[in-house]
Protein backbone atom coordinates (compact mmCIF):
# COMPACT_ATOMS: atom_id res chain seq x y z
CA UNK A 1 0.00 0.00 0.00
CA UNK A 2 0.98 3.47 -1.26
CA UNK A 3 1.92 5.68 2.40
CA UNK A 4 -0.03 9.02 2.21
CA UNK A 5 3.39 10.50 2.13
CA UNK A 6 4.23 9.73 -1.33
CA UNK A 7 1.40 11.86 -2.82
CA UNK A 8 2.21 14.84 -4.95
CA UNK A 9 1.18 19.25 -3.71
CA UNK A 10 0.24 21.43 -6.27
CA UNK A 11 1.06 25.21 -5.68
CA UNK A 12 -0.81 27.85 -7.84
CA UNK A 13 0.62 31.25 -7.44
CA UNK A 14 -1.76 34.16 -9.56
CA UNK A 15 -0.57 37.25 -10.31
CA UNK A 16 -1.57 39.90 -12.30
CA UNK A 17 0.20 39.11 -15.37
CA UNK A 18 1.20 35.40 -15.02
CA UNK A 19 0.27 32.70 -13.01
CA UNK A 20 2.83 30.03 -12.15
CA UNK A 21 2.21 26.59 -11.31
CA UNK A 22 4.31 23.49 -9.92
CA UNK A 23 4.18 20.16 -9.01
CA UNK A 24 6.20 19.70 -5.57
CA UNK A 25 7.03 16.69 -3.52
CA UNK A 26 6.02 15.91 0.08
CA UNK A 27 8.95 17.54 1.20
CA UNK A 28 8.84 20.81 -0.75
CA UNK A 29 10.88 20.03 -3.64
CA UNK A 30 9.85 21.71 -7.28
CA UNK A 31 9.37 18.61 -9.70
CA UNK A 32 7.84 20.51 -12.62
CA UNK A 33 7.17 24.25 -12.54
CA UNK A 34 6.09 26.39 -15.50
CA UNK A 35 3.84 29.54 -16.42
CA UNK A 36 0.92 30.90 -18.07
CA UNK A 37 -0.32 34.50 -18.88
CA UNK A 38 -3.13 35.73 -16.67
CA UNK A 39 -6.35 36.17 -18.97
CA UNK A 40 -8.23 38.47 -16.99
CA UNK A 41 -10.76 39.20 -19.92
CA UNK A 42 -14.23 39.32 -19.19
CA UNK A 43 -14.13 40.11 -15.26
CA UNK A 44 -11.22 37.33 -14.79
CA UNK A 45 -14.01 34.39 -15.35
CA UNK A 46 -11.33 31.96 -17.35
CA UNK A 47 -8.57 32.19 -15.14
CA UNK A 48 -9.37 28.93 -13.69
CA UNK A 49 -10.78 26.76 -16.50
CA UNK A 50 -7.00 27.82 -17.56
CA UNK A 51 -5.61 26.59 -14.41
CA UNK A 52 -7.21 23.56 -14.81
CA UNK A 53 -6.57 23.20 -18.11
CA UNK A 54 -2.67 23.97 -17.62
CA UNK A 55 -2.68 21.37 -14.89
CA UNK A 56 -4.26 18.33 -16.73
CA UNK A 57 -1.74 19.08 -19.35
CA UNK A 58 1.08 19.00 -17.38
CA UNK A 59 -0.17 15.95 -15.71
CA UNK A 60 -0.38 14.31 -19.50
CA UNK A 61 3.27 15.21 -20.88
CA UNK A 62 4.54 13.74 -17.18
CA UNK A 63 2.19 10.57 -17.99
CA UNK A 64 0.21 10.87 -14.34
CA UNK A 65 -3.36 10.83 -13.04
CA UNK A 66 -4.73 12.86 -10.29
CA UNK A 67 -4.91 10.29 -7.82
CA UNK A 68 -0.83 11.16 -7.51
CA UNK A 69 -1.84 14.23 -6.11
CA UNK A 70 -3.74 15.36 -2.45
CA UNK A 71 -4.32 18.79 -3.66
CA UNK A 72 -4.14 22.87 -4.54
CA UNK A 73 -2.96 25.45 -2.85
CA UNK A 74 -3.23 28.55 -4.41
CA UNK A 75 -2.61 32.03 -3.47
CA UNK A 76 -4.53 34.95 -4.90
CA UNK A 77 -4.50 38.87 -4.76
CA UNK A 78 -7.19 40.46 -3.45
CA UNK A 79 -9.93 39.77 -0.37
CA UNK A 80 -10.39 36.54 0.78
CA UNK A 81 -12.68 34.31 3.41
CA UNK A 82 -10.34 31.60 4.05
CA UNK A 83 -12.78 29.26 5.04
CA UNK A 84 -14.72 29.19 1.61
CA UNK A 85 -12.03 30.76 -0.61
CA UNK A 86 -14.35 33.29 -1.88
CA UNK A 87 -12.92 36.09 -3.29
CA UNK A 88 -14.49 39.38 -2.37
CA UNK A 89 -12.53 41.51 -4.15
CA UNK A 90 -9.42 41.64 -6.45
CA UNK A 91 -8.95 44.53 -8.08
CA UNK A 92 -5.95 43.99 -10.66
CA UNK A 93 -7.84 40.89 -11.31
CA UNK A 94 -11.28 41.62 -12.32
CA UNK A 95 -13.01 39.38 -9.50
CA UNK A 96 -15.85 40.79 -7.27
CA UNK A 97 -17.66 37.88 -5.78
CA UNK A 98 -15.94 35.01 -7.29
CA UNK A 99 -16.32 31.56 -5.61
CA UNK A 100 -12.49 30.45 -6.69
CA UNK A 101 -12.06 27.24 -4.40
CA UNK A 102 -15.23 26.22 -5.43
CA UNK A 103 -14.90 27.08 -9.22
CA UNK A 104 -11.24 25.35 -8.86
CA UNK A 105 -12.51 22.56 -7.45
CA UNK A 106 -15.44 21.88 -9.94
CA UNK A 107 -12.88 22.28 -13.06
CA UNK A 108 -9.94 20.30 -11.67
CA UNK A 109 -11.43 17.76 -9.70
CA UNK A 110 -9.01 18.32 -6.66
CA UNK A 111 -9.16 19.73 -3.32
CA UNK A 112 -7.97 22.86 -3.11
CA UNK A 113 -7.39 25.69 -0.31
CA UNK A 114 -6.96 29.44 -1.28
CA UNK A 115 -5.10 32.41 0.95
CA UNK A 116 -3.63 35.57 -0.14
CA UNK A 117 -0.98 35.67 -2.33
CA UNK A 118 1.46 37.76 0.25
CA UNK A 119 0.43 34.80 2.88
CA UNK A 120 1.55 31.91 0.83
CA UNK A 121 5.08 33.53 -0.01
CA UNK A 122 5.47 34.23 3.61
CA UNK A 123 4.34 30.22 3.99
CA UNK A 124 7.36 29.35 1.40
CA UNK A 125 9.79 31.78 2.66
CA UNK A 126 8.94 29.78 6.35
CA UNK A 127 9.14 26.18 4.98
CA UNK A 128 12.26 26.30 2.04
CA UNK A 129 13.59 29.67 2.14
CA UNK A 130 15.08 32.18 4.58
CA UNK A 131 12.48 31.87 7.14
CA UNK A 132 14.92 28.93 7.85
CA UNK A 133 12.22 27.10 9.48
CA UNK A 134 11.49 29.79 12.50
CA UNK A 135 7.72 29.25 13.66
CA UNK A 136 7.53 33.52 14.15
CA UNK A 137 8.27 35.05 11.53
CA UNK A 138 6.84 38.25 10.23
CA UNK A 139 7.66 38.54 5.97
CA UNK A 140 7.17 41.86 3.88
CA UNK A 141 6.91 41.99 0.14
CA UNK A 142 8.62 44.90 -1.53
CA UNK A 143 7.12 44.82 -5.36
CA UNK A 144 4.96 46.98 -7.24
CA UNK A 145 2.95 47.30 -3.74
CA UNK A 146 3.42 46.37 -0.32
CA UNK A 147 2.58 43.12 1.24
CA UNK A 148 3.12 40.92 4.11
CA UNK A 149 2.22 37.80 5.92
CA UNK A 150 2.85 37.51 9.71
CA UNK A 151 3.32 33.83 10.80
CA UNK A 152 3.23 32.97 14.45
CA UNK A 153 3.42 30.19 16.48
CA UNK A 154 4.07 28.69 12.55
CA UNK A 155 1.02 29.64 11.95
CA UNK A 156 -0.09 32.27 9.20
CA UNK A 157 -2.58 35.13 11.03
CA UNK A 158 -6.09 35.89 8.88
CA UNK A 159 -7.68 38.06 11.72
CA UNK A 160 -11.43 38.17 11.58
CA UNK A 161 -12.47 38.47 8.12
CA UNK A 162 -9.26 37.72 6.39
CA UNK A 163 -7.29 41.11 6.67
CA UNK A 164 -4.34 40.45 9.14
CA UNK A 165 -1.11 41.30 7.90
CA UNK A 166 -1.86 44.04 5.32
CA UNK A 167 1.64 45.51 5.93
CA UNK A 168 1.54 47.63 2.97
CA UNK A 169 -1.30 49.98 4.34
CA UNK A 170 0.07 50.74 7.67
CA UNK A 171 -0.57 54.39 7.93
CA UNK A 172 3.06 55.86 7.19
CA UNK A 173 2.73 59.37 6.93
CA UNK A 174 -0.83 60.64 8.54
CA UNK A 175 -1.26 63.78 7.37
CA UNK A 176 -0.50 64.98 3.63
CA UNK A 177 0.86 61.35 2.22
CA UNK A 178 0.27 60.76 -1.13
CA UNK A 179 -3.27 58.45 -2.04
CA UNK A 180 -3.14 54.94 -2.15
CA UNK A 181 -4.70 52.24 -4.47
CA UNK A 182 -6.45 51.07 -1.07
CA UNK A 183 -8.63 54.47 -0.84
CA UNK A 184 -6.55 56.16 2.03
CA UNK A 185 -3.41 58.08 1.75
CA UNK A 186 -0.11 57.82 2.96
CA UNK A 187 -0.26 54.22 3.39
CA UNK A 188 3.28 52.35 3.84
CA UNK A 189 2.86 51.34 0.20
CA UNK A 190 3.32 54.59 -1.06
CA UNK A 191 6.11 55.45 0.34
CA UNK A 192 8.60 51.40 0.31
CA UNK A 193 7.03 50.13 -3.20
CA UNK A 194 9.18 50.23 -6.51
CA UNK A 195 6.86 52.53 -7.61
CA UNK A 196 6.56 54.73 -3.81
CA UNK A 197 10.34 54.93 -4.00
CA UNK A 198 10.44 56.04 -7.73
CA UNK A 199 7.73 58.31 -6.96
CA UNK A 200 9.64 60.31 -3.69
CA UNK A 201 12.93 60.65 -6.13
CA UNK A 202 11.13 62.28 -8.60
CA UNK A 203 9.61 64.49 -6.51
CA UNK A 204 12.55 66.72 -6.15
CA UNK A 205 15.19 65.30 -8.56
CA UNK A 206 14.75 68.80 -10.41
CA UNK A 207 16.38 70.70 -7.43
CA UNK A 208 19.03 67.69 -7.55
CA UNK A 209 20.83 68.78 -10.41
CA UNK A 210 24.14 68.18 -9.26
CA UNK A 211 23.29 64.52 -8.09
CA UNK A 212 24.45 61.20 -9.97
CA UNK A 213 20.72 60.18 -9.81
CA UNK A 214 19.39 63.37 -12.08
CA UNK A 215 22.32 62.51 -14.52
CA UNK A 216 20.90 58.60 -14.62
CA UNK A 217 17.33 59.64 -15.30
CA UNK A 218 18.43 62.18 -18.14
CA UNK A 219 20.41 59.69 -19.76
CA UNK A 220 17.28 56.98 -19.29
CA UNK A 221 14.35 59.28 -19.35
CA UNK A 222 13.10 57.17 -16.53
CA UNK A 223 14.39 55.75 -12.99
CA UNK A 224 14.05 52.62 -11.34
CA UNK A 225 14.30 51.35 -7.75
CA UNK A 226 17.46 49.95 -8.60
CA UNK A 227 19.12 53.24 -9.63
CA UNK A 228 18.49 54.35 -6.45
CA UNK A 229 19.91 52.22 -4.45
CA UNK A 230 22.46 52.09 -6.90
CA UNK A 231 23.33 55.59 -6.72
CA UNK A 232 22.81 55.65 -2.90
CA UNK A 233 25.87 52.58 -3.20
CA UNK A 234 28.05 55.29 -4.66
CA UNK A 235 27.51 57.36 -2.34
CA UNK A 236 25.60 59.83 -4.33
CA UNK A 237 24.06 62.40 -1.74
CA UNK A 238 20.59 62.59 -3.07
CA UNK A 239 20.40 59.25 -3.75
CA UNK A 240 21.39 58.76 0.07
CA UNK A 241 18.63 60.91 1.40
CA UNK A 242 16.14 59.06 -1.00
CA UNK A 243 16.98 55.37 0.67
CA UNK A 244 16.85 57.11 4.22
CA UNK A 245 13.48 58.56 3.54
CA UNK A 246 12.01 55.20 2.01
CA UNK A 247 14.01 53.33 5.29
CA UNK A 248 12.59 55.69 7.98
CA UNK A 249 9.09 54.60 7.47
CA UNK A 250 9.52 51.07 6.35
CA UNK A 251 11.94 50.85 10.01
CA UNK A 252 9.21 52.11 11.51
CA UNK A 253 6.31 50.43 10.70
CA UNK A 254 8.43 46.80 10.72
CA UNK A 255 9.46 48.11 13.94
CA UNK A 256 6.39 48.54 15.70
CA UNK A 257 4.70 45.11 14.16
CA UNK A 258 8.18 43.73 15.95
CA UNK A 259 7.36 45.12 18.84
CA UNK A 260 3.46 43.40 18.98
CA UNK A 261 4.57 39.79 17.67
CA UNK A 262 8.25 39.27 18.40
CA UNK A 263 9.07 37.54 15.34
CA UNK A 264 12.79 35.74 15.38
CA UNK A 265 12.81 36.72 11.62
CA UNK A 266 12.10 39.07 9.42
CA UNK A 267 12.76 38.69 5.66
CA UNK A 268 12.11 40.97 3.22
CA UNK A 269 11.22 39.83 -0.44
CA UNK A 270 9.55 41.18 -3.68
CA UNK A 271 11.49 43.38 -6.24
CA UNK A 272 12.79 45.65 -4.15
CA UNK A 273 14.54 43.51 -1.93
CA UNK A 274 17.27 42.36 -4.81
CA UNK A 275 19.06 45.72 -3.41
CA UNK A 276 20.47 43.11 -1.09
CA UNK A 277 22.55 45.02 1.69
CA UNK A 278 22.01 48.26 0.11
CA UNK A 279 18.47 48.17 1.53
CA UNK A 280 19.13 46.78 4.76
CA UNK A 281 22.42 48.39 6.41
CA UNK A 282 19.58 51.63 6.30
CA UNK A 283 16.43 49.33 7.16
CA UNK A 284 18.47 47.73 10.27
CA UNK A 285 19.37 51.46 11.70
CA UNK A 286 16.13 52.33 11.52
CA UNK A 287 14.59 49.75 12.68
CA UNK A 288 16.68 49.52 15.74
CA UNK A 289 15.39 52.68 16.69
CA UNK A 290 12.08 51.78 17.19
CA UNK A 291 12.13 48.64 18.28
CA UNK A 292 12.65 47.39 22.20
CA UNK A 293 15.75 46.08 23.37
CA UNK A 294 14.70 41.97 23.59
CA UNK A 295 12.93 42.56 20.47
CA UNK A 296 16.24 43.36 18.00
CA UNK A 297 18.32 40.86 19.78
CA UNK A 298 15.44 38.54 19.15
CA UNK A 299 15.04 39.60 15.43
CA UNK A 300 17.01 38.70 12.57
CA UNK A 301 16.86 40.09 8.98
CA UNK A 302 17.30 38.22 5.80
CA UNK A 303 16.31 38.67 2.18
CA UNK A 304 13.81 36.08 0.61
CA UNK A 305 15.47 33.64 -0.97
CA UNK A 306 13.12 31.41 -3.15
CA UNK A 307 12.38 34.48 -5.44
CA UNK A 308 9.03 33.84 -7.89
CA UNK A 309 8.86 30.15 -6.04
CA UNK A 310 7.73 30.96 -3.10
CA UNK A 311 4.33 31.19 -3.71
CA UNK A 312 4.27 28.10 -5.31
CA UNK A 313 6.13 26.08 -2.05
CA UNK A 314 3.68 28.47 0.35
CA UNK A 315 0.69 26.80 -1.50
CA UNK A 316 2.21 23.19 -1.02
CA UNK A 317 2.79 23.92 2.88
CA UNK A 318 -0.79 24.75 2.54
CA UNK A 319 -1.62 21.15 0.60
CA UNK A 320 0.46 19.67 3.17
CA UNK A 321 -0.97 20.80 6.55
CA UNK A 322 -4.26 22.14 5.90
CA UNK A 323 -5.85 19.42 3.68
CA UNK A 324 -4.01 16.51 4.06
CA UNK A 325 -5.31 16.56 7.74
Amino acid sequence: MKMKEEKWLIGVDLGGTTIKLAFLDYYGEILNKWEIPTDKSEEGRHITVHIARAIDDKMAEMDITKDKFAGIGMGAPGFIEMETGFIYQAVNIGWLNFPLKDKLEIETGLPVIIDNDANIAALGEMWRGAGDGARDLLCVTLGTGVGGGIITNGTIIHGTNGMAGEIGHITSIPEGGAPCNCGKSGCLETVASATGIVRIALNSIESHKDSLLYARYKEHNELTARDIFETAQSKDKYAVEVVQNVTFHLGLAVGNLANSINPSKIVIGGGVSKAGEALLTPLKEQFEKFALPRVKEGADFAIATLGNDAGVIGGAWLVKTKLMK
